[in-house]
């Protein structure tokens, strides 16, 4: 057992001594608990934990690497993910906290006063978050399967069970405190390094400032190598593409149901809002540091590994050749590493990082914490989500209402362990890289629940029929534009699978709101409470008025 190995290992028991004790201490005794931590969460601890909700492994693991691939086109990805936070915190997070449910699902059901759009909001929310379960697991056999030198995809089930265990034991409740721990230590653990490489690279501290000077001087290794430039727009992708990426990931973020239920564990509209707030401060922090670490990985890759002696390599590229995410070969027969003769997966760039960058074991052990703090936060969120939509909204709302609570945490129990294992199944062989299948969530997000949220807390006049009709619409043209661009290379100006979103929400929109013009209106008691969403807590609309809680007229 080498060193580096057990250093790592005890960087990461100990910090699943924390997330373990935390779930403990606060292990659901009720569905309010199970659900929504008892609407008890203080914002800024809510926003702490959003962050570790939504920095998953795509943002942790692959965003960074994304961009160093991509340049300026993976830029889209931070454009998007950050700004979908500015929708959510604006046009739906309070409403949704004023209408008081428990899910995505149970809203949209009630606001329609239909069985029918809430099961169909259901199934949607299972498959949204599966979908970016995949990635989650994907990222956790990256992470486990460097740590013990062993194939990723044992790796990934090795995370199945952890996850499995993790998320069926504390609920929304055990989870909303454990996310917190986490956000702590993955930022601290994405920090660190970015530092550390600034300070190497340019004798400044501060990655934000000084990686700027470093971009310039990749620009002229570009040059020198005859490779597209870094900092160069729409080399990888049509402008269109990088629009339609940016606005399935902004629509994406505000519809996805893992991140929506989080505003339900804050006591008012007024928490929500701060939230938001919060979340985007603790989640900026992340984002503004991926460009840095993406330039600062590719520099040294290419000025300290490409044009070294084959066979005198540095000692980490053998340890991640073993885990299948990254080739070499001496495709020129020169014995010497050319730029182009390097393949490494964007998956393992922050991973790999530390070893890069010679920052040493300490480091190499918390980044691999954080690493898994990412992971295990955002699976916890997403397997809570697949729960409710199944044991509360169609068990215990459709199938069983006269179920006890002791059934129902039950049932809530069974579905995360079945949906963890099942999504492990399909992860130990992904269908692309984890910021692809992350995306692919987001797309059916932006084409199912965006257009039904945004038109359902702001057109009183939306309907069932309308909505049920955008939501399935809306899910098929997503879907089939996904296999299409992926399987079927089939595009429309450029626009491939990650943008599928744009499809599926116009098409969404324009179904929800021909459909409803064409049915009956909703009942005057419905669209007096859509109205109402729109009014401080404080305050009800009712009959034309406006009305403070203690029943005089505003």
């Amino acid at each position: 057992m080498d060193s580096q190995f057990l250093v790592s290992l005890v960087i990461i028991l100990i910090t699943f001594a924390i997330y373990i004790g935390i779930a403990v201490a606060n292990t659901a005794k009720q569905t309010s608990d199970f659900y929504v931590a008892g609407r008890g969460i203080p914002p800024i601890f809510n926003g702490m934990a959003i962050g570790a909700d939504w920095m998953s492994a795509a943002s942790f693991i692959g965003m960074a690497g994304t961009i160093m691939l991509l340049g300026y086109d993976g830029l889209g990805y931070i454009m998007g993910w950050t700004g979908g936070y500015l929708f959510l915190a604006i046009l739906l997070a309070p409403q949704l906290r004023k209408f008081g449910r428990f899910t995505v699902p149970e809203f949209i059901g009630d606001r329609f006063n239909s069985k029918t759009a809430l099961v169909i909001a259901a199934i949607c929310t299972i498959i949204i978050s599966f979908t970016y379960s995949i990635g989650q697991l994907s990222g956790s056999g990256v992470v486990i399967g460097r740590l013990f030198e062993i194939d990723a995809r044992i790796g990934t089930m090795i995370g199945v069970v952890l996850i499995a265990l993790y998320s069926a034991f504390g609920g929304m409740k055990g989870i909303t405190w454990t996310q917190v721990a986490q956000y702590v230590i993955l930022i601290i653990a994405y920090l660190v390094p970015v530092i550390f490489m600034s300070f190497q690279l340019t004798g400044n501290p501060i990655p934000w400032i000084s990686y700027g000077e470093i971009v310039t001087k990749m620009g002229e290794l570009d040059r020198e190598l005859g490779i597209s430039e870094y900092f160069a727009p729409f080399t990888n992708a049509s402008k269109w593409q990088f629009l339609a990426l940016m606005f399935t990931l902004m629509c994406g973020t505000a519809g996805l149901p893992h991140v929506i239920v989080r505003f339900y564990t804050v006591s008012t509209m007024k928490a929500a809002r701060w939230s938001g707030a919060w979340a985007l401060i603790f989640i900026g922090l992340l984002y503004f540091s991926a460009p840095a670490y993406a330039a600062f990985a590719r520099f040294i890759l290419m000025t300290e590994v490409a044009g070294s002696q084959i066979s005198n390599l540095p000692t980490w590229t053998q340890s991640w050749v073993d885990t299948g995410k990254l080739q070499v070969a001496d495709n020129s027969g020169d014995g010497i590493l050319q730029w182009n003769e390097l393949v490494i997966a964007n998956d393992i760039v922050v991973m790999a990082t530390p070893e890069i960058a010679n920052l040493g074991m300490l480091v190499i052990g918390l980044v691999a914490a954080g690493a898994m703090a990412a992971a295990l936060s955002t699976a916890g969120g997403l397997m809570i989500s697949i729960s409710s939509s199944f044991a509360h909204d169609i068990y215990y709302r459709v199938l069983n209402p006269q179920a006890s609570e002791r059934k129902r945490l039950f049932v809530g129990r069974m579905s995360i362990v079945v949906a963890t294992l099942l999504a492990g199944i399909i992860a130990l062989n992904p269908p692309g890289a984890i910021t692809q299948i992350v995306a692919w969530a987001f797309a059916i997000a932006t084409g199912t629940f965006f257009p039904a949220l945004v038109l359902g807390v702001w057109w009183k006049r939306a309907n069932a029929q309308g909505v049920i009709a955008g939501i399935l619409v809306g899910l098929g043209v997503t879907l089939a534009y996904i296999f299409a661009a992926k399987y079927g290379g089939f595009t429309i100006l450029g626009i491939i699978d990650t943008g599928a979103g744009v499809f599926g929400a116009t098409a969404a929109f324009l179904t929800n709101i021909i459909v409803s013009l064409a049915t009956p209106a909703p009942s005057k008691e419905l669209q007096d409470e859509v109205i109402n969403l729109r009014y401080p807590e404080q305050m009800v609309y009712k009959d034309g008025e406006v009305y403070l809680n203690d029943g005089s007229t505003k």
